[in-house]
């Protein structure tokens, strides 16, 4: 060794200290918190013993090697990587941990496959609150229950401990949180799976079917990979109350394929459409005014379903059941599953409707009252009921008939006469008209005594008539005139020519009084007498006959001369 290499030992120089720090560099790095490499260098037991270099060693379990609950297989001198924790602990052994170091390995693997949206593996190996842990090569993710499955699974057992394809749906580092779905997985492939079957499929294409679920609003019915919905409108002809009654889970069934939805790739399936329609021809089989025999089907608040055929109803309506019961529910006409006789009253096949009538199978009670009560027949019965435009009198078959106010008396208004009579009171009338078609009948109850006014006779205007009193108030008389039934009422202004003597307190009912008529209107029903025009019609009569007061008689003198000639004409 010359003096020169000898002082270099010695003394090194700068150039020396960088190379020992490069090579120092150059070996495996040993920091706390980052995984090393070491070397088994012993096997005691269940325990390896590494070495991290540094002159560290430490202790890891070899169960902390097994993979998938597979024991590790190793050996000494075997290099491993293993996550150093510290570098001494009490006992001056480096803390080591094989589940730390795959962990870490794992993180940083799953990162890249996240960023790149790419699928990985991992195992469902713990149940916990809200889903399920699942370990992806060392890292532990949440499987929320909800990302297991397409569907709701009851047993999981069978994808416990077995490997599964997830995608990570969030990572946090830390926290040290991974969220995994199973389910984006399936319903990805299962979408790849329904467009491939979807493009083998047309509509009005009939292929066979798997019936899978049952619901109350139809059956799922798998196509070989892809689900049908077939409709409980599209199962049968007829009305079904429920999938049930055609099909049940297992079936085999065959179906027509409606509509395919390219959007959603929703199918809608049929099975009726695989049979002759029965609405075809509809109108010839069932006629207007024809009368079959069908079945209750079912019972609303409007009316009641007929079943006329398989596939064939109609509807009767609430209106069309009876000709009497007004505002009665139809469960208390008909019961649901009786055979019943009804009318055809109306078929549009373009709707698929046909109106039926219950009440048309039976006798019009308008038109039996008719036959048996011609018009101006009298009949007897309660009043039913009282309104503000006339009374309801009740009447054999079940039917009611009115009388207007109009008609309940010849002298009085409406509203006052209406006053004389209350419900349950038993009056006769007689039949004025009856409309079958809008199930009116009617009555008249001034009628039933005739008409007043017809026993006037040959009356008329400035004729005398002869009146009995048959009312005194303080507006005046009402009076009968004599030979008639017809009444009518003199007002106090035509008591008398006389003002003082225009006072009705001095007349008494059954007294007969002389008037004269001033109006008579047939049309309007109006006779009206006055004894104020009696006295000045009497007195020009007299004037004309006996002289005048310019002629130097007095009135007094005029009227003395008409009557002794009056009573001389009575001898």
């Amino acid at each position: 060794m010359t003096a020169q290499t000898g002082n270099r030992e010695m003394n090194p120089t700068r150039d020396d200290f960088m190379a020992l720090l490069t090579e120092s560099f150059e070996k495996d790095d040993v920091y706390e918190g980052s995984v090393v490499k070491g070397k088994i260098v012993a096997i005691e037991k269940d325990i390896a013993v590494i070495d991290v270099g540094m002159k560290m060693e430490g202790r890891v379990a070899l169960k902390e090697f097994a993979v998938n609950g597979k024991s590790a297989d190793l050996k000494v001198g075997d290099t491993v990587e293993v996550y150093l924790e510290r570098t001494e602990n009490a006992m001056g052994e480096a803390v080591l941990s094989r589940d730390k170091a795959r962990r870490e390995e794992s993180w940083v693997k799953l990162e890249k496959q996240f960023n790149d949206k790419e699928i990985v593996t991992g195992t469902i190996f713990n149940k916990v609150k809200g889903g399920f842990t699942v370990d992806l090569d060392g890292a532990v993710a949440f499987l929320p229950g909800s990302q297991v499955d397409v569907r709701p699974v009851r047993d999981i057992g069978p994808l416990m401990h077995s490997p599964q394809q997830f995608k990570i749906l969030k990572m946090d580092r830390r926290r040290g949180n991974i969220v995994v779905s199973r389910r984006e997985i399936l319903e990805a492939t299962r979408a790849e799976q329904r467009t491939e079957i979807v493009a083998r499929l047309a509509e009005g294409q009939i292929t066979d079917g798997l019936v899978k679920n049952i619901t109350d609003y139809g059956a799922f019915v798998d196509l070989g990979g892809i689900d049908g919905l077939l409709h409980v409108t599209d199962m049968a002809w007829r009305r079904v109350n429920h999938p049930s009654e055609i099909v049940n889970v297992g079936d085999t069934i065959k179906v027509q394929i409606i509509r395919i939805n390219p959007d959603t790739q929703r199918i809608s399936l049929g099975m009726k459409q695989l049979q002759s329609d029965p609405w075809q021809g509809i109108e010839a089989k069932y006629p207007v005014q024809g009368k079959f025999t069908g079945t209750v089907t079912n019972i609303a608040d409007y009316g009641a379903f007929v079943e006329l055929e398989p596939g064939v109803e109609g509807l009767i309506h609430v209106s069309e059941m009876s000709w009497t019961k007004k505002n009665v529910h139809p469960g208390k006409i008909v019961a649901t599953s009786q055979k019943v006789e009804v009318t055809v009253l109306e078929v549009d096949p373009n709707k698929r409707r046909i109106s039926l009538g219950l009440k048309q199978t039976q006798e019009n009670p308008w038109d039996d009252f008719l036959t048996k009560h011609p018009r101006g027949t009298i009949v007897e019965g309660p009043i039913r009921n009282i309104t503000e435009f006339g009374l309801f009198i009740g009447l054999e078959s079940g039917v009611d008939g009115m009388v207007h106010l109009s008609d309940l008396d010849w002298n009085k208004q409406g509203d006052e006469a209406i006053k004389d009579y209350k419900k349950g009171d038993n009056v006769k009338a007689i039949v004025l008209d009856v409309d079958s078609s809008k199930e009116r009948i009617s009555l008249g109850i001034k009628q039933v005594g005739g008409d007043p006014l017809a026993t006037v006779g040959s009356i008329k205007k400035n004729d005398q008539v002869t009146c009995e009193i048959t009312k005194v108030d303080d507006g005046g008389i009402e009076v009968k005139i004599a030979g008639t039934e017809f009444t009518t009422f003199i007002k106090r202004a035509d008591l008398s020519r006389d003002r003082a003597e225009q006072r009705p307190e001095r007349f008494s009912v059954g007294n007969k009084v002389d008037a004269l008529v001033t109006n008579f209107d047939r049309a309007s029903r109006k006779v009206t007498v006055s004894i104020k025009a009696l006295e000045i019609n009497d007195e020009k009569q007299a004037v004309a006959q006996f002289g005048s007061s310019d002629s130097g008689a007095s009135l007094g003198d005029i009227f003395k001369a008409a009557i002794k000639k009056k009573e001389g004409d009575d001898k």
